[in-house]
This record gives structure tokens, sequence and C-alpha cells, in this order.
């Protein structure tokens, strides 16, 4: 992220941090019109896959083996087995999602005490990075939601680091989404610069995505509604 770009988003962020009291973003009727396709191929000369392609391979390389266990989501028609099946999927459903709410709560929390601005240049952290300098900015401690989610079991196919952007002033953020629902994520910002709480991507239309990615993919995010206006 450019270094004016960062100074936006840092100053919000603190700003935000004294404010984690207050109501999250509430969706608006223009929400249901947007859309995105998360998960494109970057085009060969994207400006945020080399910045990724670098915190891939330092974090790759700091994690050793087996570090991530990753539990696999549930194949087609496995609600219909019968009524227990169909109770222990209803409980493992509010039982991730008040997880990630926790998560999303504590994370916030700590960023009161744990937040630490790179200064003029960027720098991506690898997770022990960020535990080594006892915290980071939004980058860092974003971390710690997605290592945490996919530790617990989330699959590597729901759980993915990503860009955002404020459109109205173009200040970028780092966030961690969750694809419980392939289409319409939930949010969960380390920081509160871009949302309180849990909400779904359609609840912050004034934020955008424009990467999703993992220590091993990289995706573009499409805005199908900008897309079909053209």
């Amino acid at each position: 992220m450019g270094a004016a770009s960062k100074a936006r988003r840092c100053a919000t962020a603190g700003a935000l941090l004294l404010a984690l009291g207050a109501g999250g973003a509430c969706s608006t009727p223009l929400a249901s019109l947007r859309g995105y396709q998360y998960f494109t191929a970057p085009a060969p000369n994207d400006p945020w896959s080399a910045k990724i392609r670098g915190w891939q391979e330092r974090e790759r390389s700091s994690q050793p083996p087996g570090a991530v266990a990753i539990a696999g989501r549930p194949g087609p028609g496995a609600g219909e087995v019968g009524d227990l099946r169909s109770k222990y999927d209803l409980f493992r459903t509010e039982r991730k999602r008040a997880l990630a709410r926790d998560l999303a709560a504590w994370i916030q929390q700590q960023a009161r005490d744990h937040y630490v601005s790179d200064g003029p240049i960027d720098h991506w952290a690898t997770l022990a990075e960020t535990f080594q300098t006892n915290g980071d900015d939004c980058d860092g401690l974003e971390l710690l939601v997605f290592n945490f989610l996919r530790e617990l079991g989330f699959s590597s196919s729901e759980v993915f680091r990503a860009i955002v952007v404020r459109q109205s002033d173009g200040q970028h953020h780092m966030v961690t989404l969750w694809f419980e629902d392939p289409e319409d994520p939930w949010v969960i910002d380390p920081t509160g610069a871009m949302t309180l709480g849990m909400p779904r991507m359609s609840e912050v239309p004034e934020w955008a995505p424009l990467k999703v990615f993992t220590e091993e993919r990289d995706f573009t995010v499409l805005d199908t509604l900008h897309t079909a206006q053209r």
C-alpha cells in the first residue's frame, strides 16, 4: 500500500480504535444491488500481486510444517441424512458464527494496545513478526484472525485475507473475509477502521474488495454491478 494511502488508513484506524463502542455500519437498499466475483485470476500487471507474492514467500518460509490444521467443509447432501445430522449441522453453524463474532470483538479490543504503525514505509508482517514486535498495523493484526480461524477448523476454501478500499477517498485496509456464503462473506476487521462487529460485505457498501488471498493463492475481485453497466 502506498505511503499516502497508508497514512490516511492509519489515521482513520487510530481514531476508530477509540470508538469501539459505537454501532457498526448498517445495510442500505443499495447494498443488495452490488455483487462481486471474488475469485478471478489477477492480471499479469496487477500491482497488488507482487506485494502479495512477497508476503506469501516470507509467510510460508516462517511456518513450521503442519502449523495450520485445516478441516474440510461438508459435502453435498450432508443435511439430508436425518434429524441428528441436521441438528449437528445447525449447531456447528451457530458455534462457528459465535466463535467468529467473539474473535472479531477480541481482536478489535487487542488493537487498542497492540496497533503499531509502520510509519512511512509499508511492510506486511508475517505472523511471526507480528508476535515478535508485540503488535503491528492492520495487515499484521489481521493475521491473528486469519490464522486463528483456520487453526480452529475453518476451511482453507472459506477464509481469506482481503484488501479493501473505501471508495470515497481511496483508503486501503486489510481484513479477513469468511466465505460461509460464497457470494457475501462475513467481514472481520482487526482494527475497526472499516467496520465493527462482523457484518456481511453487502452491509458495508462504502467499501469495496480488491483482492482476496492466502499464503498460497491470489485472486482479483471484480465488481459485477459496475462491469454490467459498462
